[in-house]
């Protein structure tokens, strides 16, 4: 993520069969020793391209499946899941249950919805809250990049009001229509997400009631009846489900992965800076419209189409590692970066949807993003304890919102545990040391002590990465905490406990 754009990034890619080759535990030597040395020339080149390719559109393509699930219902529910047009409020806070967008957070509310534009526009009412409560909805594209947001005490955003999302080839270069705001949305597809901050267990009603007055209006109905208007309703059975990526499931023809990509990048024309990457693909048939199994490609090209499906993620994840590793001494063994802006720099929007999809811009949110201890080596709750050590310059922290930090399993899901708590901040009951630093635990046992356990954040018994969230992050800090280094704010330092029972650092573990 600390790198610039696809073209610095893809040019090592050239060798990429190799790397994925090692990381599957065999050679391409091996798998195919039969091969020709023209088919094994075309399946190798398929693969570098394939590889490319995927991490370009699986963005894309992860957005369709949230699309479905979404929409797969015929009336609103409570879980993010309602008919186009219409918003699914969350009121509850987050559990173990949200299972179909990874890295949720339990500080707020969500409110979910997904517009249809091409029928009409619709009409948001977005209502303006006391200025100390963070309230905001992000609109995202289908390529999860972030157009607008709506909220207020933060820098940039759009004030809350009543305003009009309109797509493409809609009222072009007019900025009011019918008294209405117009927010001009690049598609006629936008995925909104709502986030109304919970200060505590006894402010869950107020939230709520704010989420209850979140409008979606089709423009007509607004025209005749305001914010009275109430969509049509349906008593038929719920059907939403998570569901899959095609060409993902085992045994799955995987070119069948490369036919929906070319069939979402018709149905959303690419911007045209992607121009000189699709025009590289476009040999191997993906692109808009494209399918490599309906062309005269050779079979050692589809072979290697078929590996970049599969091998693909472990691309991803290399990369991952390769921006935590790039700026671990700058930022305290944490990725940090600023996100929902991508434009040619592929492998970052691949990496945040793998990681957090649906992230806002970081004159909202900043999302400090933890998969090591501070040795670089990978947290791990069934062999280590650890301490993440906020010193005492820390605070006051560099937000106007809240802050965060949520423990997620590999997956990149909420750890289940007896005390249904998957994150401590800023509204959570925590108790500091003497000097003003904090401790804050992670470990799978429950401390023996109420003020340690108080700062425990449950581990599972694997895996683990950890997110902070900064939300409403100082204008004049948002430089430095991107930057990192000597005298900037960091994320807290994570340590595995000793033997002694303390931290290198001479911090003490939990009991």
């Amino acid at each position: 993520m600390m790198r610039s754009g696809i073209s610095g990034k893809l040019g090592r890619i050239a060798s990429i069969a190799a790397v994925l080759c090692a990381l599957s535990g065999m050679s391409a030597a091996a798998a195919f020793a039969e091969e020709t040395e023209q088919f094994k020339a075309e399946r190798l080149a398929a693969l570098s391209l394939g590889v490319q390719a995927y991490l370009y559109g699986q963005p894309l393509m992860d957005t369709q499946r949230i699309y479905k699930t979404i929409t797969g219902v015929s009336k609103p529910d409570t879980q993010g899941d309602a008919p186009a047009n219409q918003f699914s409020h969350l009121q509850t806070l987050a559990t173990t249950k949200q299972g179909c967008v990874v890295a949720p957070n339990a500080d707020t509310l969500y409110s979910i919805a997904e517009l249809k534009l091409k029928p009409q526009p619709i009409v948001i009412h977005f209502p303006k809250v006391e200025p100390e409560r963070l309230n905001i909805v992000e609109m995202l594209s289908p390529y999860t990049e972030n157009f607008g947001i709506i909220g207020q005490d933060t820098s940039g955003l759009i004030a809350p009001g009543d305003y009009l999302i309109a797509g493409p080839g809609k009222y072009t270069g007019v900025e009011e229509v019918d008294g209405l705001k117009v927010i001009h949305s690049p598609y006629d597809q936008v995925w909104l997400i709502a986030r109304t901050v919970v200060k505590g267990p006894s402010d869950v009603e107020t939230a709520r009631a704010i989420q209850a007055e979140q409008k979606l209006v089709p423009l007509k109905s607004w025209l005749k009846e305001g914010l009275a208007y109430v969509p049509p309703t349906s008593e038929e059975k719920l059907t939403t489900t998570c569901g899959h990526v095609p060409g993902t499931l085992a045994g799955e023809n995987t070119l069948l992965y490369w036919k929906a990509l070319g069939k979402y990048l018709k149905q959303f024309p690419p911007p045209a800076a992607d121009k000189p990457l699709l025009e590289t693909l476009a040999p191997d048939q993906i692109g808009p419209g494209l399918h490599p199994t309906k062309s005269n490609v050779g079979a050692g090209t589809l072979q290697g189409l078929r590996e970049a499906v599969t091998q693909g993620p472990n691309a991803l994840l290399l990369d991952i590692k390769n921006a935590i590793t790039a700026g671990f001494a700058a930022h305290n063994g944490w990725l940090v970066t600023g996100l929902g802006e991508y434009g040619t720099n592929y492998v970052q929007r691949a990496e945040v949807d793998y990681l957090g999809v649906g992230a806002p811009t970081p004159n909202l949110a900043i999302y400090p993003l933890a998969l090591t201890d501070h040795n670089g080596v990978k947290l791990n709750g069934e062999s280590t304890r650890y301490v993440a050590h906020f010193p005492a310059s820390d605070f006051p922290m560099p937000v106007q919102a809240f802050w965060s930090l949520t423990m997620y399993e590999s997956n990149g899901f909420f750890v289940a545990n007896p005390l249904e708590r998957y994150t401590l901040g800023d509204r959570s009951n925590l108790h500091y040391n003497e000097d003003g630093s904090l401790d804050i635990y992670l470990q799978t046992a429950e401390p023996t002590t109420g003020a340690q356990r108080d700062n425990w954040l449950p581990a599972p018994a694997g895996g683990f990465r950890l997110i902070m969230r900064l939300y409403g992050t100082y204008p004049g800090v948002i430089p430095q905490v991107l930057e990192g280094g000597p005298g900037h704010w960091q994320p807290p330092t994570i340590l595995p406990c000793l033997e002694s029972g303390e931290t290198a650092l001479g911090t003490k573990c939990a009991t």
